[in-house]
């Protein structure tokens, strides 16, 4: 399973965290990834509700992220619980980074070229345990002049990986 660590990490596409990445751009692993447990049935589930996790720390971003989870929960047929414990409990983890490659020839002031790269990590928790059953992670690179639309498009991108449910045809 996929573990943050005990940093605290910041915003989608902000500049609160700055890593420099060793590798090459072309050697960079974006995408996502998803990690369900093995007993999980997505058809079950049908009700969820929010706990903290990681949040970003600007108030605007936090709301965005879960304005679009929320839509994309909806569009994989979950809805917010009403009363009593929910199916599952949903949080979010995210992280900016600025990548740099390394392998490129310096400009004339000696710099290489730098990419922004957000993380986000979407967990649905088991009610009683705690336990994440669920984790869609997603690392891109974002535009930190938009993050908005980073967010509106990450977030989507990274439930193309959601456990797919049963469909019953007529």
């Amino acid at each position: 399973m996929f573990r943050l660590g005990p940093f605290k990490p910041a915003a989608v596409a902000c500049a609160a965290l700055l890593a420099v990445a060793s590798a090459s751009w072309a050697q960079q692993k974006y995408g996502v990834t998803a990690t369900v447990e093995k007993n999980f049935d997505a058809a079950a589930v049908k009700t969820y509700a929010w706990t903290p996790g990681r949040p970003s720390t600007d108030k605007g971003i936090d709301g965005q992220i879960i304005a679009a989870v929320d839509r994309e929960l909806g569009t994989v047929g979950l809805k917010p619980a009403a009363a009593g414990t929910p199916d599952v409990f949903v949080t979010y983890y995210s992280v900016s980074r600025t990548d740099v490659d390394v392998k490129a020839k310096p400009d004339e002031k000696g710099m290489r070229p730098e990419r922004a790269v957000g993380s986000l990590v979407v967990a649905l928790l088991d009610p009683a345990s705690r336990k994440p059953v669920v984790q869609l992670r997603i690392d891109r690179p974002v535009d930190r002049s938009d993050i908005e639309g980073s967010i509106n498009t990450l977030v989507p991108e990274l439930f193309t990986k959601y456990p797919a449910r049963d469909v019953k045809k007529p």
